[in-house]
Formats: C-alpha cells, structure tokens, sequence
C-alpha cells in the first residue's frame, strides 16, 4: 500500500486558529497543494468568510489564509491509504501539532475539518482536545450536508 505524506504548515506566528485535514488526497498530493480536488468546498467557504477569490492562485490563497490569522496543516505526518478515502487510512503518524502551537502561541482554537481529523488529533493529542472543534468535511465525499449547511456551520465556527 503507498505511504502518504502531508505538507509543511501553513502558519505565520500571529496565527489565532488553526485548521486541520487528514491527510491529502491524490489529486492534493498531485498537485502539491491543500485541498486541490476542484469539487472539495475548503477554498470556496474560506474564500466567503475571508472574503478572497476561491480562484485566485494557490500561492495567494495561502496568503489569505495567513493574513486572516489561520493557520493549515494536516493532523497526520504520513499513512498508508489506497486512493483519498480517510476510512482507507491505515498506520498514521501524526504531525506535531504541539510544535506548530509553540510556533503560534495565539492560537485557541483548533478546527478538525471532518471526522477522520478530529479522530486522528482526540487519539493523538488528549490534552489539546478542549482546544478543538470537528467541523464537516469540506470534502465531497462528506456528502451527509450540502455546500450551505458545510458553509453554515464552519461560518459558526470562524466568526461566532
């Protein structure tokens, strides 16, 4: 089975949340960058609660990212996982994520962006689980909500 590997952290040290994934999926890993999948809603809702083009190059998005204080990175280093489903991730390594907090130390509160993230950091970072909220999945796969109700809730989460 291929063994996956996530990206460094997005971050800079004024940074106040932190958003987590799982682990990238292949079209991600790809193309190198977070959430590249074009049917995945993370660039479109951040793009309406930051108030930045979904469509503008990665590097700018990233950019816009920054500048609203939040912070990217994946819960896991690296699995082994056929395809992109996170029910398919086997062996993880977690990232650390206690590192990149030391890095930032304004950041409260930590966003799970889905189930398998949230699963992944509760297992791995027990004393940072009150810092943290899971959110649904922006992926299409995550199909139990629709694009508004994804959007409503990570809205909630981001702007309370």
């Amino acid at each position: 089975m291929p063994r996956c590997t996530s990206f460094p952290p997005v971050w800079r040290a004024d940074a106040e949340m932190l958003v987590l994934g799982s682990m990238p999926g292949v079209e991600s890993l790809r193309q190198q960058q977070y959430y590249a999948f074009k049917h995945n809603a993370f660039w479109r809702i951040m793009g309406e609660l930051f108030h930045f083009d979904p469509a503008l190059p990665y590097p700018q998005r990233l950019e816009a990212l920054r500048k609203n204080r939040v912070a990217l990175w994946d819960t896991l280093q690296n699995c082994e996982r056929e395809g992109s489903l996170d029910s398919d991730i086997q062996n993880a390594r977690p990232n650390d994520i206690p590192w990149l907090l030391a890095q930032c130390p304004r950041i409260t509160r930590i966003l799970c962006n889905g189930t398998a993230s949230a699963t992944h950091f509760r297992r791995n970072f027990p004393q940072l689980a009150s810092m943290m909220t899971q959110l649904p999945s922006t992926s299409p796969a995550a199909a139990r909500l629709n694009y508004i109700q994804k959007l409503t809730a990570w809205k909630q989460a981001i702007c309370p």
